[in-house]
């Protein structure tokens, strides 16, 4: 039970109304693979800097993770600051450094190309298709994406969405690919792009999953605990995407079911800065959330 993912691995510094985290271990990849892990061997496949602690990569081995596609380029590592207010829906960016992820060129071993299990996290989706295209037995493909990326390589976008099984978006990426304010009418476009499911995340209200046979929609889980929503999203992908690898099936029982781990590792996510609640988080603690919060939305 292995999974690819494809990402950044970067140096976040976050201000929150809890405080602020200078250089914390972060990026798509990473925040992906803290939920992964939980269900499926994780295979990590991003970039670093020569500036990238060497207690960071040993903090991803102790999890587990496989770092046998991480490269360390000549460079700085990709760095992010942000603030988030208010109600901490939207980070405000204060600042992006690309670093050697602007020369970035994915090459996975041997071994690795014939995973079936893929998840394109976000990164330019030139990337995301330089690293597809090396891959032999593809079964089952993820893909997210940004408002960056949407506006400045929508035809890259378009073209790579052809090639996946899964789009992972929030709502304001959605109605922006596909034109549609209705996130009805937005899911059903972006499936006409390609993708033949489409997986919109809505933040604190929940998330709706779009296929030709069904619609199903769940809220988020109930917390009063918000501290840092950064990876959240991507938290939620690698739940999702770890529990499918892991039922080693697709259908509509197993992804409501990993709709709800998705939406519970997410919820683990936020209640610390980074990766500080969910690089600890062990399946019985997931499980016990999960539980509830399936009894919580049944009648």
């Amino acid at each position: 039970m292995s999974i690819l993912v494809l990402g950044t691995t970067a140096l976040d510094t976050v201000k929150t109304p809890y405080g602020k985290r200078k250089h914390m271990l972060g990026g798509s990849a990473v925040h992906f693979s803290m939920s992964a892990r939980l269900f499926a061997n994780v295979n990590l496949v991003a970039i670093i800097g020569e500036d990238f602690p060497q207690k960071h990569i040993n903090f991803l081995h102790s999890k587990g993770i496989n770092l046998t596609s991480l490269i360390r380029g000549d460079g700085k590592t990709f760095r992010w600051e942000g603030e988030y207010k208010g109600d901490l829906n939207t980070a405000i960016t204060i600042s992006t450094e690309l670093g050697v992820l602007s020369v970035f060129k994915p090459r996975v071993s041997e071994e690795q190309r014939s995973i079936k299990n893929i998840f394109l996290a976000n990164v330019d989706p030139d990337i995301q298709m330089h690293l597809l295209k090396h891959m032999r037995s593809s079964h089952l493909v993820g893909s997210d994406s940004m408002n960056y990326w949407i506006n400045t390589k929508r035809t890259a976008l378009l073209k790579l969405l052809k090639m996946v099984d899964i789009y992972v978006a929030n709502d304001q990426e959605a109605r922006s690919l596909s034109g549609e304010h209705n996130l009805i009418k937005a899911a059903k476009a972006l499936r006409g792009f390609g993708p033949k499911m489409v997986l919109i995340k809505k933040g604190e209200h929940g998330v709706l999953f779009y296929c030709d046979r069904f619609i199903f929609s769940l809220p988020a889980y109930c917390t009063e605990k918000v501290i840092d929503p950064t990876g959240a999203g991507d938290t939620f992908a690698g739940g999702f995407m770890g529990y499918l690898t892991k039922a080693g099936k697709v259908n509509e029982k197993s992804i409501k079911v990993a709709l709800a781990y998705g939406t519970v590792a997410a919820s683990f996510n936020i209640e610390g800065f980074g990766v500080q609640r969910t690089s600890v988080l062990t399946m019985p603690e997931l499980n016990k959330r999960f539980n509830k919060f399936r009894n919580s939305i049944l009648f």
